[in-house]
């Protein structure tokens, strides 16, 4: 046996953990965006289009919030699913522009 030990554990990294702060500004901030999106058509006297595009972007403004400070995708190591989310997406919204095309026009 040689009398070199080696140490064969490297030594722990510490995992900074985020404060619970951003998960309440981030859960304050989803609540008012549906409030917000509640009293657009509650309103009701805007056009209907502009409530619509209103209120989808109040949706992907929303989605985006979530994705990063919920599912923890600002952190590293999170490129494939990110990767697979964007191609979803890409289906997702292909798909939805095929059916709105095929029964418009």
């Amino acid at each position: 046996m040689s009398s070199n030990s080696h140490d064969t554990h490297a030594p722990s990294k510490r995992v900074k953990h985020e404060s619970p702060l951003n998960h309440y500004l981030s859960y304050i901030i989803s609540i008012l965006l549906t409030m917000l999106a509640f009293a657009v058509v509650l309103y009701g006297d805007l056009d209907r289009s502009f409530i619509l595009i209103f209120i989808v972007t109040l949706a992907l403004v929303q989605a985006i919030i979530q994705l990063f400070f919920w599912m923890h995708a600002k952190e590293r190591g999170h490129l494939f699913p990110l990767i697979f989310l964007a191609g979803g997406a890409f289906v997702a919204l292909t798909g939805v522009i095929t059916a709105v095309y095929w029964m418009w026009w």
